[in-house]
Formats: C-alpha cells, structure tokens, sequence
C-alpha cells in the first residue's frame, strides 16, 4: 500500500495524528506508545468536526499542566527505556533528531542540549510516538507528499516573536517545495515538519495510484476560506505503464574543464561516487579555440549535492557548474551473491512490478576473484554469469 498526504493547506503534529485515525488506525495503538514513553500521564481523544465544510477527525491531547522545558537528550532517554516496537522508537527518534538539529541550527546551540520548551511538551511528545505508532501500523510500501503550505506572517513562541514560516521550519523543509498558501497565519508547524520529512520520500502531484481510502485531519482552527487539514490518501499503485518506479528529486550538475590533467579523473569521478552521487561521468568535448576537453557530470538526489557541487569545485579546476533540476526513476533492487572458485562475488539485481529483469556481477568482485585464482577476467566473469543463472537470480 502507498500514501500521499495532501498538505496544501499546511501540516502540524496533531493534524497528522488525526488523519491517521480517519484512515481507520486504531487510536489504541496509538494511546499504548505514548502510554510507554510519556513520563505523565496523557489522554488521546477524538472527535469528529468540520473545517471548511470538509467532515475530519480531530485528536485532542489531555495532559496535565507541565513545566518541564526537556532537552533533547532527555527525551532520548525516554524514547529508550520505553516498551516499544523498534521501527516505531526509530521513526520518533528520527522526527526528535530532525527538530534538535534544526532548532541547534538557527539558535546555535549543541543538538544534545536544545530545550525545546513548546515542541517538548508533553503534547507534543504524544504527537511524535503516536504518529510513530500508528504510521508503522500501516505497513507501508512507499510515501509521497505534495508541496506543503507554510504561511506566512509572525507566530509567537517560547524565543517571542518570529516570522512564518519559523526559522527551524525553513530548516526541516530544506530542498522540500514549499509555499506562503495565501495565508498570513503560520500552517506548518516544527512537529509537523519534522514527521513529514522523517516518513516522505519524494514530493509532487498525487502519483498514479487506485485510491483505497480518503482521510481527513483537522488542526485547531477553522480558518476562513480554506479547509485547515491535512488529506491522507491510501492505496495500491495504479497498474500498467502508470506502475512505473515513482519518481524522486533530482539534480543534474555539470562543467566543462579543458585544464585539468587526466590522470585526476578517475580519482574525482571515485569521490563523487564515495561522496552520494548516484551516478558520474565524463563526456568527450572540444572547447573555444580548438583545445579538447570534459564535460563532467554528476547525477544526484538533492540532499547531497551541496556535498558533491564542493568536490567540483575542490578537485577539479572549474569555477562554475551548471545545474539541472530532473526526476528520477530507479527500479527496485537488491544484492546477493554467488560462489566462484570459492570466491564470493555480489550480485546486484533489479525488479519491476516484482519481475525480475537484471541481474549483474560486481565487476570489482570478479576482478578480484581473478586475482585471487589467477584465471582471466573474462574467464570469471563467464564463470559468475554461469553461477547466477543457476541460481535462479538470471531474468
């Protein structure tokens, strides 16, 4: 089953808390983690309510009056000790480690000691493990989201007064498409954002899907003029040519350098394999007056191209790169291996729609096989081929 969250009309913790149990996640399981991790006791409550003529579901957070301002290392700890599933405790530490380190980031401060006052209260601490709990409840194959409205204006918190959208919000939507929604009130919250981003792997359009179940979660407010929810849509991905691999962010970068020594090449093309690169490459080119030289290109997921565009520039004798947003398709894959002359060699294979349709050695394993045995290369390489299709591993 596949998920798109509609947050066109912005996103909080409650708000995707809510449009779990509209999808039909027992509030229960919900309710039992943060039971096993609250250190006070906390109520999840539901109702159902209207915003912007849109039936949603509501969840409230009953919680007692609580001072306690705690650090992120403080609700580490209670994530650790708590009775919990491991893929839930992973995704509530993966949205409490997001929020320290955006929150670090723009106060200058350590991760480990951030306070994080509002986001720490005990509200909020029921927000993140019961989205955790619910969300894995679910078994989930793969979640998009669209471009997320975020407001604009000032919002007032524990720091005073700070514009819309928050500082830390800006931080944990980084390379994520964002917009103001035409409204000056804050949309997105740090909680929100922060679970978001921990669970989405790609935002855009509604992929191709056959819908199964749509739901609704209800912030606070009912704001004129717009339904202030977040839509959850469920379902399987739709078939034929609209099955194909979803598609994710991407970045092509280049440049042309025609003054470098080519015996540098392999070692730069290395670490910006080494350094995320999905994929890079040199292309043959002649330059301005004649002189031969590179196109070079790196293909990467936007998350690590501020780590890749820095080794352009620092091992390579260019001044500028030109960069192209694209989507990227990759199909599913997985590693296995064969037995060669009693050498292991891995072998990467790659589906579509669950069929298998390529299967390759790892040609720096049979290299190394080959050294090892002393047999030529091409004498291994057949060898493995021969290996994986006995093994049942050959499309």
């Amino acid at each position: 089953m596949i998920a798109w969250f509609d947050c066109s009309s912005g996103v909080a913790g409650d708000m995707l808390l809510a449009a779990l149990v509209d999808a039909g996640v027992d509030i229960a399981t919900m309710q039992a983690a943060v039971d096993a991790v609250s250190p006070e006791p906390v109520r999840l409550r539901s109702e159902t309510v209207h915003r912007g003529g849109l039936r949603a579901t509501r969840i409230h957070v009953e919680a007692p009056e609580s001072t306690s301002h705690r650090r992120w290392a403080d609700i580490r700890d209670l994530l650790a000790d708590a009775a919990l599933e491991p893929s839930v405790r992973e995704l509530a530490v993966a949205a409490f480690t997001r929020l320290a380190e955006s929150e670090a980031l723009v106060h200058g401060t350590d991760p480990g000691e951030v306070h994080f006052h509002e986001v720490g209260a005990l509200d909020a601490i029921a927000d993140v493990v019961g989205f955790a709990a619910g969300f894995q409840s679910l078994g989930l194959d793969h979640v998009t989201a669209s471009p997320v409205a975020v407001g604009s204006g000032t919002v007032r918190t524990h720091h005073g007064l700070l514009p819309v959208p928050a500082p830390a919000v800006v931080e944990l939507f980084r390379d994520v498409p964002t917009h103001g929604g035409g409204a000056g009130v804050e949309l997105a919250t740090p909680t929100g954002a922060a679970l978001l981003t921990a669970v989405v792997t790609a935002f855009g359009q509604q992929p191709p899907m056959r819908t199964r179940r749509q739901a609704f979660g209800a912030g606070g407010r009912d704001i004129p003029g717009r339904p202030n929810v977040v839509r959850l849509l469920l379902g399987e991905p739709a078939d034929s040519a609209d099955s194909r691999p979803p598609a994710t962010a991407a970045v092509v970068m280049e440049a042309n350098v025609d003054d470098l020594d080519p015996r540098l090449w392999p070692v730069v093309l290395s670490k910006l394999l080494a350094a995320g690169a999905s994929d890079a490459w040199l292309v043959p080119i002649l330059m301005k007056k004649g002189r031969p030289g590179h196109t070079l290109c790196v293909l990467a997921d936007t998350e690590v191209a501020d780590r890749l565009r820095a080794i352009m520039f620092t091992e390579t004798t260019t001044i500028g790169v030109r960069e192209t947003p694209v989507r990227k398709r990759a199909l599913s894959r997985a590693e296995h291996s064969v037995d060669v002359d009693g050498q292991q060699i891995r072998v990467k294979t790659a589906t579509l729609d669950g069929v298998l349709v390529n299967a390759q050695p790892e040609y720096d394993d049979v290299a190394a096989a080959a050294a090892s045995t002393g047999r030529p290369v091409k004498q291994v390489l057949a060898a493995a081929t021969a290996a994986i299709r006995q093994a049942g591993l050959a499309p």
